[in-house]
């Protein structure tokens, strides 16, 4: 309970009164007239707003958040009688907000509704304590906070707002609409499709010639890639994927590479379920998960719950450890992409690893990088500092493609790339391995 600024003043206008009282005794007895009257209506206002019940407070919202999307939440808020209040949600702490705190009128028995609209920055589990109400007392000379509403958990995933967008298209157009590069080899594959005419340009090995006999005309057989595969991401979620960096563009805030990563996993898994394969996911490093490979767009659920929650820890990742767990829990022959930030001091470590896994599997590594680190060479150079900086940061990305280069010198396909070039980078990779029959 807290007296208003309006209180405040009149308090400072009797404490003058008394002043002047003091220096003319004919001004005693209409200070004292001031002081009871003022002493009257603020108990008397006090007692009033004490009394006063806490408006009802209602809040909708989803329970599930993509992580760096913003969503509105609507607070709906009824009140026995009329009144004048200052409200504001008790949202996550580190969520970016905006629209609060927000000053509201209440009608009496009506419900009034205020909307505002929240982002999440991080993954996982976050609290909603409930409503801070800051009432005002009916003659505006107290103020007090009550706590309203219900606390409410939610849980912040993966930006999936993608996904919705790539489930009204066929598999070709969303693979293309997340940038990758789709070659068709018409006719080529390892599964039977359909049968069709003769066209030019089809093989003989193509030509069904019983079929062609019977029709009278040329009838080739038609052939897709072979479904029932099974591909694994791996997410490095030790120390080299904390880097922080600006979202995509629309989203704003700062993701992790790991929330890059993650963001990117979704979408290659979504596509590859899409084309009739199964997906797993093991994480390792820092947080250990794993989900075996699963079929059906039902996948896509699972993967969520597994990894909504998932955080790098500023740990070193052992990666031959999680080669050899990996080739234990992983036996039948599958595409394995292991997506990290590779520097020049790892590359024993991950070539060990990769050629354990070589073994059965076929392995993709993509090292994600810094925009920053093209941001530094792309500048101008106007003094010594900037010198500096662009000369070590020519070493570090010459030192980062001697390590990617000593893996492709061992059969290893390597994407070297950005968070934001990350997911068309996979998908185009998963459907080049597709087309070639690697698997």
């Amino acid at each position: 309970m807290r007296p208003t600024a309006a209180l405040i003043a009149w308090l400072v206008v009797w404490g003058t009164a008394g002043v002047a009282a003091s220096l003319w005794p004919a001004a005693v007895l209409p200070w004292h007239v001031l002081g009871t009257t003022l002493l009257v209506l603020s108990v008397a206002d006090l007692l009033r707003l004490v009394r006063r019940p806490t408006p009802d407070v209602v809040r909708v919202m989803p329970d599930a958040w993509p992580i760096g999307v913003g969503r509105d939440v609507t607070l709906r808020i009824e009140g026995a009688q009329r009144q004048s209040l200052d409200v504001h949600d008790l949202h996550p702490p580190a969520w970016e907000c905006e629209g609060l705190p927000r000053r509201l009128q209440l009608a009496a028995g009506m419900v009034s509704e205020l909307e505002y609209r929240l982002r999440p920055t991080h993954r996982g589990e976050a609290m909603f304590e409930g409503v801070q109400l800051r009432l005002r007392s009916p003659l505006g000379l107290w103020r007090q906070a009550r706590l309203a509403g219900v606390p409410r958990q939610v849980r912040v995933f993966p930006n999936f707002a993608p996904l919705t967008r790539l489930a009204l298209l066929s598999a070709d157009r969303a693979s293309r609409l997340v940038g990758a590069h789709i070659k068709r080899r018409r006719g080529e594959g390892t599964d039977f499709h359909q049968m069709r005419e003769y066209r030019v340009g089809d093989s003989l090995r193509q030509i069904d010639w019983k079929a062609s006999s019977r029709a009278r005309k040329l009838i080739s057989r038609e052939y897709q890639d072979e479904k029932n595969q099974q591909l694994v991401v791996v997410l490095d979620t030790g120390r080299r994927m904390l880097a922080q960096e600006p979202a995509a563009a629309g989203t704003g805030g700062a993701l992790s590479h790991f929330d890059h990563a993650l963001d990117a996993a979704l979408v290659v898994s979504y596509l590859a379920l899409r084309q009739g394969d199964a997906v797993g996911l093991f994480a390792t490093g820092g947080e250990a998960r794993w989900m075996a490979p699963q079929r059906g767009m039902g996948a896509v659920d699972t993967l969520l719950r597994v990894s909504y929650d998932l955080q790098p820890q500023p740990v070193a990742t052992d990666y031959l450890a999680a080669a050899t767990e990996l080739s234990l829990r992983q036996r039948r022959r599958g595409l394995l992409m292991l997506v990290t930030n590779l520097r020049d001091e790892d590359i024993e470590d991950v070539l060990a690893a990769v050629r354990l896994l070589q073994r059965r599997h076929l392995v993709i590594v993509a090292s994600l990088r810094e925009r920053a680190l093209d941001a530094v060479l792309d500048a101008e150079v106007h003094d010594h500092d900037d010198a500096v900086r662009a000369g070590a940061t020519a070493r570090y990305l010459a030192q980062r493609r001697a390590a990617h280069d000593a893996l492709r010198n061992h059969g290893v396909t390597v994407l070297d790339v950005t968070g934001d070039a990350l997911p068309a980078a996979l998908v185009d990779r998963y459907l080049a391995v597709k087309r070639d029959g690697r698997l």
